[in-house]
């Protein structure tokens, strides 16, 4: 262990019912569980300076693993001091594999038990992404957290298929453990994460959660869901996966979700959440609050003096008029898209400092109720 790095650890400090309240130590901080990463793909939360991401509650973002291999280059970023300097975010940064976007964005894939040789969707160029060379492009980008290479297919997919990447993603994990430990990821206070694959078929999802748990990863996460299942599918998945992940360690869920996704899901254990939705919705005219998703295309703003929530502590969604983003949304600003994903990234903190309050105090399921009760029954004048 460097004199300097303190040690990744997590500690499990109250349950209520399978939610559970946390707090992850790495070396850029403390991270409060459960716990909304938002997603900063190219080093950058799109739409929002840094300052202000940080201002809305948030301990930790996510970088891309694949598109930070293709530029600048995870070589560049570790020659001018790593992601934490390079994208001016003091705090912990998790970064995923580059796995899922291989499969969702590059050209002429072609997959094997050595890894996967793709195109880059940018200029076409050739790159072969093994389970040490992912793990070696995340210790070059620094991350606090990272994710072991496995195989993302898409849902429903026949059961064989779904069987066959599970337990490739387990022989990766295997193999990306080695590399991290290689590296001595350990030694630099960083921890590695292993990902449960099976899609949507139960034996497999309990068998994959079985099998890493025997592999001493510092955290583990839930793959392969939200990739166009219904929400009833991945709930079914959540419901027979976390209760044989260990319980000593954080639980991440991938690429989830709204935010109701959010609170089933730590309903059912989960501590980790990250997705681009609210950052897109953003630049797409759509704010997430309390009362509900207001979309600020519709004409019905256009002069409506009022703000988005006049009890909001987020600047964005206090202070400016339902006319005034209306307005911006319409003329196609560029102010449109960072006033509303600031917006979107602090509704998104506010709900789960919600839910960790309420574990703390025993009181998940009213919460909860009263949460669920609120976006159905809106507040119909202010939609």
């Amino acid at each position: 262990m460097s004199a300097s790095a303190k040690p990744f650890s997590f500690k499990l400090i109250k349950t209520d019912g399978m939610a559970r309240r946390g707090e992850i130590s790495t070396p850029h901080g403390t991270v409060q569980t459960p716990a909304f990463m938002p997603v900063g793909t190219q080093a950058t939360v799109k739409a929002m300076f840094m300052d202000d991401v940080e201002q809305t509650g948030a301990e930790v973002v996510l970088g891309n693993t694949y598109h930070l291999m293709l530029r600048p280059t995870a070589e560049r970023v570790d020659r001018l001091g790593g992601l934490h300097k390079f994208m001016n975010w003091p705090h912990t940064i998790l970064t995923d594999s580059g796995g899922f976007q291989v499969m969702s964005l590059a050209q002429l894939r072609k997959l094997d038990e050595d890894g996967v040789k793709f195109q880059s969707h940018i200029d076409g160029q050739r790159y072969h992404l093994t389970p040490e060379r992912s793990i070696e492009i995340q210790g070059l980008l620094g991350s606090d957290i990272q994710m072991q290479l496995d195989e993302c297919i898409k849902l429903p997919s026949p059961p064989e298929e779904v069987k066959r990447a599970m337990e490739l993603s387990l022989r990766w994990a295997e193999r990306s453990r080695r590399q991290f430990e290689t590296m001595g990821g350990p030694g630099k206070g960083q921890g590695l994460y292993g990902i449960v694959q099976g899609g949507d078929v139960p034996d497999l999802r309990i068998r994959s959660a079985e099998e890493l748990g025997k592999m001493p990863f510092e955290g583990y996460s839930v793959g392969g869901l939200a990739v166009g299942e219904p929400q009833d599918v991945m709930l079914r998945m959540l419901d027979i996966t976390t209760p044989v992940m260990p319980v000593d360690k954080p639980r991440y869920l991938m690429g989830v979700g709204t935010p109701d996704d959010l609170l089933e899901s730590v309903k059912r254990g989960i501590d980790q959440f990250d997705c681009v939705m609210p950052t897109r919705a953003g630049r797409h005219g759509l704010a997430y609050t309390r009362f509900g998703k207001v979309n600020l295309k519709n004409a019905r703003h256009a002069d409506d003096p009022r703000p988005l929530d006049e009890e909001a502590a987020c600047p964005a969604t206090s202070t400016y008029s339902r006319a005034y983003l209306h307005h911006l949304v319409r003329c196609g600003e560029g102010l449109a898209a960072m006033l509303l994903t600031w917006n979107n990234i602090a509704y998104y903190q506010t709900l789960m400092k919600g839910m960790r309050d309420a574990i703390e105090a025993g009181t998940f399921e009213a919460f909860y109720q009263k949460t669920k009760e609120d976006w159905a029954r809106g507040d119909i004048a202010a939609l």
